[in-house]
């Protein structure tokens, strides 16, 4: 088993019960897909932030594994490493 911090923004602090860090065991050999099943079992609502209806990532969101972003790797097939922090990150517009 591996330990991975999921590190929420603010815009989606508020939906984990204001936490800034969500801890999530995973088997080892896990994957960003596998870290975002996960977070909707114990969070639906902030996965559903995070993930479209198909499973993909929304394109407004981007999802670090340290400075490293998913879409520059294996997007949800990128491998996760036990201690691995985790950073969801969606865009922020305004006008």
């Amino acid at each position: 088993m591996i330990t991975v911090e999921v590190r929420l923004p603010g815009a989606l602090r508020d939906l984990a019960g204001a936490r800034p860090v969500v801890p999530v065991e995973l088997p080892d050999g896990a994957t960003v897909g596998d870290l975002l099943d996960a977070l909707g079992r114990e969070l639906p609502v902030v996965e559903r932030r995070v993930r479209d209806e198909q499973g993909a990532l929304r394109p407004h969101v981007n999802v670090f594994i340290g400075p490293a972003n998913v879409r520059d790797l294996a997007l949800l097939a990128t491998p996760l490493v036990p201690d691995a922090e985790v950073y969801i990150l969606p865009a922020v517009s305004g006008g």
